[in-house]
């Protein structure tokens, strides 16, 4: 309860530049919380799915069986349909329609992203203009006469110092959770394109064996 007490009082002493970082601290910790959902929940890929999609001599009905094991939300599980739903039609067709689905996940893992990206700059450059605030109210308490209220320049100095921490420390929570999605991100990507490159590659293996046996 005291330290609830000291952060509330931390913060009343930091001036009015606690405000706005208050709240870009609420809204990245939104987006922390939301990407962190997404790709716990909706980028998990089974080792069954795994060992179906790598093996050379796979039947397609256990990959459909794999792949619906997964749910109809799960990214992974989106991709596979994709492939699976049209794997009569042509490996160019498929492999098309597999890159616009491909293109839409990303967008998708990508999303709110760019607000994690902004607040890794935006966050030290208000705790910068709290300092700057917080200082010119301490410098304004120097007059002709000196010093005229000392408390008053504490309160400055403490106002500049806490806007400054506040910010770089919302600024290193947004840079190391952007990193991290980011190269989650580009892993699920490399993924998804070196099974759907697998899957085609069957695709195209086994309409060359039926226009073989054809001619």
């Amino acid at each position: 309860m005291l330290d609830i007490i000291g952060i509330e009082t931390t913060l009343k002493v930091g001036g009015v530049m606690v405000y706005p970082l208050a709240a870009l601290a609420f809204i990245t910790a939104v987006i922390i919380l939301e990407k962190g959902f997404i790709f716990w929940r909706r980028t998990r890929l089974t080792r069954r799915v795994v060992d179906v999609a790598e093996s050379y001599g796979f039947a397609w009905d256990d990959l459909h069986r794999s792949v619906t094991a997964l749910g109809g939300r799960n990214y992974f599980g989106r991709f596979f349909a994709v492939i699976l739903e049209h794997r009569d039609r042509p490996a160019w067709w498929v492999e098309s329609r597999a890159g616009d689905e491909a293109s839409l996940i990303e967008k998708a893992l990508g999303r709110w992203l760019w607000v994690l990206e902004t607040t890794v700059t935006a966050a030290p450059l208000l705790g910068l203009l709290g300092t700057i605030i917080g200082m010119i109210r301490a410098f304004r308490l120097f007059g002709n006469q000196g010093l005229v209220d000392p408390g008053g320049v504490t309160g400055g100095v403490a106002e500049a110092l806490i806007a400054t921490a506040l910010g770089l420390l919302i600024a290193l929570v947004a840079l190391f959770a952007f990193n991290y999605f980011s190269q989650r991100q580009a892993q699920i990507m490399d993924e998804m394109e070196r099974f759907g490159t697998r899957l085609i590659d069957r695709i195209r293996l086994q309409q060359g064996e039926v226009g073989h046996e054809a001619a």
